[in-house]
């Protein structure tokens, strides 16, 4: 897709194209350290490594962002969700392979996997999520955007459609504020185009902080306290690479990203200095990728990767629908 028949549509496909070509290029180092990147940096999409795929093949965090896009759009219309239906497509996935590149699903996260085997138990969906201290992997935050980029473009803020959507796979307080934070930040992007990056995140902490005051949730004011490094944003753009952690944790994943994108000046850059973190490199590109995205627009996205991303069309043509 090269002609967008508005601005949201552009804006929606560069998110979701930024998304998926980040998590594209962190599959093949995967759980590598940063000692190993160090070593051999990431410098272009490049294939094999972790899960002998091809280039340009994306993970599941990729796949359950497209699942999530098709529900949207055949639910956005509806004033109770279908979350049954999102994980009838998300069971499908992770069971036959649905919404992958190739029709396999290679990878998939415990906590995600064991609250899909929940719902196949007969749990209510949004209960099918672990609420413990341990239950606080990236796995929702990965697969937000959508929900993120479709709240935007109808200007709306219900935080309790983020938080049911995280519960799907986690449902602990910290999990749902983590994703609520990145949401905020999308959509201070999307309304305000073209302000500058900083103030854009710096923006949306302080809406978010003000957010949890209106909403009087003192578990999510309580555990949105551990993104509590972000608050004094210019200390934390400042720390350097040594202080940012890179695993599979939500609050290292969301701290990760952000200091990528805050610290580089182009959609590339950003997602290399992600990947090149090491460790959980397919999701913090991913996620460094969508804030990318939407920034710098998907003409500034390399083309050449852009290219080698399986059923791009489609992805796009989902994307464009967020606006709808």
């Amino acid at each position: 897709m090269n002609v967008f028949s508005n601005d949201k549509e552009k804006q929606a496909v560069s998110a979701v194209m930024g998304f998926v070509v980040g998590d594209a290029l962190g599959v093949p180092v995967e759980f590598t350290s940063r000692a190993e990147r160090k070593e051999n940096p990431v410098t272009e999409m490049i294939g094999y490594g972790t899960y002998q795929q091809p280039p340009g093949t994306w993970s599941d965090d990729s796949s359950m962002v497209v699942a999530t896009m098709e529900w949207l759009a055949e639910t956005a219309a509806d004033a109770s969700p279908n979350y049954t239906l999102l994980m009838e497509k998300f069971s499908r996935w992770l069971m036959h392979g649905e919404y992958t590149p190739y029709g396999e699903t290679f990878d998939c996260g415990i906590s995600t996997n064991r609250a899909i085997l929940n719902y196949g138990r007969g749990i209510k969906p949004t209960e099918c999520g672990g609420k413990t201290e341990y239950d606080n992997g990236n796995g929702s935050l990965m697969r937000i955007l959508p929900v993120a980029l479709c709240l935007a473009f109808q200007g709306s803020d219900k935080a309790d459609f983020i938080y049911e959507v995280s519960s799907l796979t986690h449902g602990h307080a910290r999990s749902k504020a983590g994703c609520a934070l990145y949401s905020k930040i999308v959509a201070r992007m999307i309304a305000v185009p073209g302000e500058d990056k900083y103030q854009a995140v710096e923006n949306s902490i302080r809406l978010f902080r003000a957010s949890l005051q209106e909403e009087g949730d003192t578990e999510i004011t309580t555990q949105a306290g551990h993104f509590g490094r972000l608050w004094e944003l210019q200390n934390f753009a400042a720390l350097p690479e040594t202080a940012i952690k890179s695993t599979g944790y939500i609050v290292d994943t969301l701290e990760a990203a952000i200091w990528c994108f805050l610290n580089t000046s182009s959609y590339k850059e950003c997602v290399l200095r992600a990947v090149n973190l090491g460790n959980d490199t397919d999701t913090v590109s991913a996620i460094a990728g969508g804030l990318a995205g939407l920034y710098y627009g998907v003409e500034n996205i390399p083309q050449d990767w852009i290219a080698l991303i399986p059923k791009k069309d489609w992805i796009m043509e989902l994307a464009a629908n967020l606006v709808n």
